[in-house]
């Protein structure tokens, strides 16, 4: 019994050695993989591309001034003069404002283009946001509309600048618009803008004009306000007294250009080049002296002319006279 003991008792200590350089072979492997791991730079992720992107959703903004396009802001304006009953009002003041409700004017046919219009800026700018996102966006396009910066009408304000290289919106130039909408939610898009226009107002947005993505840092960033950050985009407001309520004056003119982008400006006429002809130039024609002119001799008057002188020498003066 007692061999039958110390065998059992070799036996686990043999048992419990294996397992031991099992064990410590698999702690090697691994730690031989971990330096290898760290030897080599992970790959890097493959980004989206396309429509898949984070940072893009159809037709995504672009500011479009001189600066080449870039993807997820909106464009901006000059402002015009200051009025002179104006004050210049506090920069820093980061109250938020928010816009009166927007009164539609005009036709039947005139409200149906606003509603198209301002249904496509929220269908490609934030159709897949949520509805505070999309609300957002309809209320920067209706606080363009009322700022004397913009155009004064919703389709004028969705698809300024698409006649020349640069827009206010993406879509209405980077060829978006060709896609055929989803139905469910071009429905979404169009319920909101037919509040928006109906003077609904998206208080919390502020009097935003201007918002963009947080992959990208438009050049006037640091010249504006920012308002909040709804769905997608960060908004922002004019500093100073162009971003004050007394600011927005403008109201809708009743008049809708037709929904789409605008013709392209004709280029300008090719001025033809003047060709001037320009004689030859003729080496001057060998021209001869005039001939000399002999002098005149005066003719001497009638009662001057005195008889010729005689021809006969003085010798023979006196012959043939007869002899006396």
């Amino acid at each position: 019994m007692a061999i039958l003991a110390n065998l059992s008792r070799r036996t686990r200590i043999l048992g419990g050695g294996v397992l031991l350089l099992i064990v410590g072979a698999f702690a090697a492997r691994a730690g031989i993989a971990s330096l290898d791991q760290r030897g080599q730079p992970p790959a890097p992720p493959t980004a989206a591309a396309g429509y898949e992107a984070d940072d893009h959703f159809p037709g995504a903004a672009q500011l479009l001034l001189d600066a080449p396009v870039r993807r997820g802001e909106t464009g901006t304006a000059p402002l015009p003069a200051l009025p002179a009953h104006a004050d210049a009002g506090d920069p820093g003041d980061a109250s938020i404002r928010p816009a009166r409700p927007f009164v539609l004017r005009g036709t039947q046919l005139d409200r149906a283009r606003a509603l198209q219009c301002l249904t496509t800026a929220i269908y490609y700018e934030a159709g897949n946001e949520p509805e505070d996102g999309q609300r957002a966006v309809a209320q920067v396009v209706l606080n363009r509309v009322r700022h004397p910066a913009f155009p004064a009408s919703v389709c004028g304000v969705v698809f300024q600048g698409s006649d020349r290289p640069v827009c206010q919106f993406s879509f209405a130039c980077d060829g978006a618009m060709a896609r055929v909408p989803v139905p469910s939610v071009w429905l979404r898009s169009r319920r909101v803008a037919a509040r928006a226009l109906a003077g609904e107002v998206f208080a919390p947005v502020g009097l935003a004009t201007h918002y963009h993505t947080y992959a990208v840092t438009p050049s006037w960033n640091r010249a504006l306000v920012m308002t909040g950050v709804f769905g997608a985009h960060f908004f922002h407001r004019w500093k100073g007294w162009w971003g004050t309520p007394a600011a927005f004056t403008d109201r809708h003119t009743g008049v809708e250009p037709p929904p789409g982008p605008l013709r392209p400006l004709p280029p300008p006429p090719a001025v033809e080049p003047v060709v001037v002809e320009t004689a030859p130039m003729v080496p001057p024609a060998f021209v001869a002296p005039p001939a000399p002119v002999a002098s005149a001799t005066p003719r001497p008057e009638e009662g001057t002319r005195l008889p010729p002188e005689s021809q006969i020498l003085d010798r023979w003066k006196d012959s043939g006279k007869p002899l006396r």
